[in-house]
């Protein structure tokens, strides 16, 4: 534990590499909730605009979200 300390506030041992995969599937999991709610809508509404919205977030804000943890992990690659 006190080799974990130590090399936490060196710097040596970073947290966000760490933390990334749940902000990940934090991120996955609010793009498709979003998407089913906008089609949802969009179909009570009649609004083939708020439905068109909610497919393209449906499946690409998932690789949205990929491409900006990947984007910022580059910044702490050891």
């Amino acid at each position: 534990m006190r080799k974990w300390w130590d090399d936490f506030m060196t710097f040596r041992r970073f947290i966000t590499p760490q933390i990334m995969p749940v902000i990940f599937w934090v991120g996955v999991f609010i793009a498709v909730v979003r998407g089913i709610v906008d089609i949802v809508w969009g179909a009570r509404l009649h609004n083939p605009q708020l439905i068109t919205g909610g497919i393209f977030t449906l499946f690409l804000g998932p690789i949205f979200v990929r491409m900006l943890c990947e984007w910022f992990l580059t910044f702490f690659r050891e």
